[in-house]
C-alpha cells in the first residue's frame, strides 16, 4: 500500500480553514427564531475564536444554543470550534470534539437547514473523511456539497484529489489481491511438486531393476528376519513349557501334602 501523502492533509487543513474564516466558521448570520442574548453569545464566541481561543469560544456557543437551541449559526461555529481543538481526525473515536463536531455537521447537512450551512456541512464532512482516508465517503460528501452549490471551486479541487486517491488506493488494493492470488498459488505448486517428488521417489525404489548381489542382500536380510521370528517364537514355546511343567509339579505336590496330612490324621484321631 501506497504511504498517505501528507500533503494533501496539509492542503485540505489550509483549505477547511479558509472557507470557514470566510464565511462559515465564524458564521454571523441571525438565525430565523432569535434574540438578543443570543446574538451576543455568538458575537463573543466569534471574537474568542478569532483570537484562537476556541475553547473558550465553544463556550458561548453553548451559551447561544441554550437561549437558542435551534439555532443554526450557533450549530454550525460550535462545530468549528470542536474541530480546532481536536488532534484527532477519527470520528468515531468515542465523545471526542472530533466526533461531536461530525454529528453537528451530519445535522446542518440534512434538508431543512440553510442552504449555505449545509454545503459547508458537506464540505467539512468531505475533509473529514478523506484525512481518514475514506476517500469513498470523502467523494461523495464533496459532491453533495457541489449540488448544494455548484460555485464552490474549492469543494471541486478536493473531490479531483479524492477521486485520484480513490483510484490509486483500489489499484493497491487490486494489487495486493493478485498478489496473495499469485502467492497462494506458488504455495499450492511447491505442495503439488514436493508430492510428485516424494510420488517419483517411491515408484523409483518400487521399480528399480536389483542387481544380483542386491537381491542376494535382500534375501539374507529377509531371512534373517523370519530367522530371528521363529527363535522368538520357540522361546516363547518353550517358556510356557517351562511355566506349564512348574504348574504339574506345584499341583502334585500339593496334592501329596494333602494325602500326607489325612493319613496322619488318621494315626492321631482313632476311631
Amino acid at each position: 500500500m501506497k504511504r498517505f501523502d501528507f500533503k494533501y492533509y496539509i492542503l485540505l487543513i489550509l483549505i477547511l480553514a479558509g472557507i470557514m474564516a470566510a464565511s462559515g466558521e465564524v458564521n454571523n448570520i441571525p438565525a430565523l427564531t432569535t434574540t438578543k442574548q443570543e446574538r451576543n453569545f455568538i458575537r463573543e464566541g466569534n471574537k474568542l475564536y478569532k483570537e484562537k481561543r476556541f475553547a473558550e469560544a465553544e463556550i458561548q456557543y453553548r451559551k447561544a444554543l441554550e437561549e437558542v437551541p435551534e439555532s443554526e449559526t450557533a450549530l454550525f461555529n460550535l462545530a468549528a470550534s470542536l474541530l480546532r481543538q481536536s488532534g484527532s481526525t477519527d470520528v468515531n473515536n468515542g465523545n471526542t470534539p472530533v466526533s461531536q463536531a461530525a454529528q453537528i455537521l451530519q445535522q446542518l447537512s440534512k434538508e431543512g437547514y440553510k442552504v449555505d450551512l449545509s454545503e459547508k456541512s458537506y464540505y467539512n464532512l468531505g475533509n473529514l473523511a478523506f484525512n481518514q482516508q475514506d476517500y469513498a465517503s470523502s467523494v461523495q460528501m464533496y459532491k453533495h456539497a457541489l449540488r448544494k452549490d455548484p460555485s464552490d471551486d474549492k469543494a471541486r479541487q478536493n473531490l479531483r484529489i479524492a477521486q485520484k486517491k480513490l483510484n490509486d488506493q483500489k489499484n493497491d488494493q487490486n494489487q495486493d489481491n493478485k498478489q496473495d492470488q499469485q502467492d497462494k498459488q506458488d504455495q499450492q505448486q511447491k505442495q503439488d511438486q514436493q508430492q510428485q517428488n516424494q510420488q517419483n521417489e517411491d515408484n523409483k525404489d518400487q521399480q528399480q531393476p536389483q542387481s544380483p548381489q542386491e537381491q542376494q542382500d535382500k534375501n539374507k536380510q529377509k531371512q534373517d528376519q523370519q530367522q530371528t521370528m521363529s527363535d522368538a517364537n520357540a522361546e516363547k514355546i518353550l517358556k510356557a513349557m517351562e511355566n506349564e511343567e512348574a504348574a504339574t509339579r506345584k499341583r502334585v505336590e500339593a496334592e501329596k501334602k494333602k494325602e500326607a496330612t489325612a493319613r496322619k490324621r488318621a494315626i492321631t484321631n482313632p476311631w
